[in-house]
């Protein structure tokens, strides 16, 4: 199986929502711009969200197994995907690779 890199590229904060729906969370999400995770074996990396991994996990696991091309072409490199975690309030935007061999 190959390595696949997941770089946090950017994250937003919607304070507007969080003021009207959310409860004060201390370190409700520790991802930053630029925070890198490598999966092996198409399994979460250590450090990397639940939340985050559940929106992302097909994707890497196809991209480990040696797929690609998703959506008939969606990504200028086909073996890669664009990705957000679920978090409302704060998304992050997750650039998905296969690291070279």
């Amino acid at each position: 199986m190959k390595k696949v890199k997941i770089t946090a590229v950017k994250r937003v904060e919607h304070a507007d929502l969080m003021a009207l729906y959310e409860n004060p969370l201390q370190d409700a999400c520790n991802v930053r711009a630029g925070d890198t995770f490598i999966s092996e074996k198409g399994e979460r990396p250590e450090g990397l969200c639940e939340s985050a991994w559940g929106s992302m996990e097909y994707f890497v696991k196809e991209l480990a197994s040696g797929g690609g091309k998703f959506y008939g072409g969606w990504m200028k490199n086909p073996f890669s995907a664009m990705i957000s975690c679920n978090d409302g309030f704060r998304p992050v935007s997750f650039y998905i690779e296969v690291l070279d061999d």
